[in-house]
């Protein structure tokens, strides 16, 4: 029992477990992950839903008033807003054996522009979760809070983590905010509210200081403003072995009014070849300031088994974020990620 590789991954596209009227391509395939692309077409919805036991997400659509409009995303993009809930169809489809159920995540990118997103199956009371032998479409819930974003078909905003079902050995880390930087550099930074649209699609080529403001801290604390959007990051390295996955997940509640993390999704080698990297955190305070701290527990990380070791793992290739520090998503310059 456990996450299923890479390797499995494939055999399952290739057996039409996974589907897709474009065939996944081998660039999609992570080390315990699939990427999952946009279709061309988006709704633009009055507001988020589950389906429920006994309806399709198809179902759901048709219920009057609930589809402000729909969006042909085509192949020039559409502009998805600030502050409005769309529901995107994926590419991919499911068709699992009765002992894989699954489980996503928004991809690392995505968590660090403030996208938030939720995958809807049919016949869901939960987000985000597949269960066992799922049969049938898959649908995205995408959320931009602080930027808007130009998407277009076959953009990857979110990942599937599949895994075989039964108890898996858990074991968890406590994950703490580093505070304290070389004299002049940032501990974090604080999302500009008003910026340009991100185009998911020009990596690297986004001017930090149009969408971000330095965030420091001389005396080892900041404090959160209310529903601004934070990246920080933690003071351990993380390193993730070639037989384990992770997943950050939230702290007990009562430990602070903040949420800590959008993407959570750690591949095996994740850090194994870098020495360790440290886990950047996608930070929101809530109804009222908060004062964070330098050695703050903020999230924890939960480790489990994968089912075996995956071909390839993390950063075999290089990736943008194996090594990394404080770091912002791919879309930004490098000039002053660290």
């Amino acid at each position: 029992m456990g996450v299923l590789p890479d390797t499995y991954l494939r055999e399952l596209i290739r057996a039409g477990a996974i589907r897709a009227e474009w065939a996944p391509t081998p660039d999609q395939v992570q080390p315990a992950s699939l990427d999952l692309r946009l279709s061309d077409k988006a709704y633009r919805i009055r507001a988020s839903f589950l389906p429920g036991m006994q309806r399709t997400v198809l179902d759901m659509l048709q219920s009057p008033g609930l589809i402000m409009h729909e969006l042909n995303l085509a192949e020039t993009g559409t502009v998805l807003e600030t502050g409005c809930v769309y529901l995107v169809p994926l590419q991919e489809a499911l068709d699992l054996p009765d002992n894989l159920c699954g489980r996503a995540n928004p991809k690392s990118s995505t968590g660090r522009i403030d996208v938030f997103t939720r995958l809807i199956t049919d016949r869901a009371h939960v987000f985000e979760d597949i269960p066992n032998g799922y049969s049938g479409p898959l649908y995205l819930e995408i959320y931009p809070r602080t930027f808007s974003i130009l998407a277009r078909p076959g953009d990857r905003l979110a990942q599937l983590r599949l895994r075989e079902t039964g108890r898996q050995p858990l074991t968890e880390k406590t994950v703490s905010i580093d505070l304290h930087a070389a004299k002049g550099r940032p501990v974090g930074w604080r999302a500009r509210r008003h910026a340009s649209v991100i185009d998911l699609r020009k990596l690297g080529q986004h001017e930090i200081s149009e969408y971000w403001e330095p965030v420091y801290a001389s005396n080892g604390q900041i404090v959160l403003n209310p529903e601004e959007f934070y990246i920080l990051a933690s003071q351990e390295n993380i390193s993730i072995k070639a037989h384990q996955a992770a997943e950050m997940a939230p702290i007990a509640p009562e430990l602070g009014e903040f949420r800590a993390h959008y993407a959570g999704f750690f591949d095996p080698g994740f850090g194994l070849n870098a020495g360790g990297s440290r886990a950047v955190l996608e930070v929101r305070s809530r109804d009222v300031p908060f004062i964070l701290e330098h050695g703050q527990a903020i999230a924890k990380l939960i480790y489990e088994p994968m089912l075996s070791e995956p071909e390839k793992v993390y950063g075999a290739q290089g990736s943008h974020y194996q090594g990394q520090g404080l770091k912002l998503s791919k879309h930004f310059s490098e000039k002053i990620n660290s």
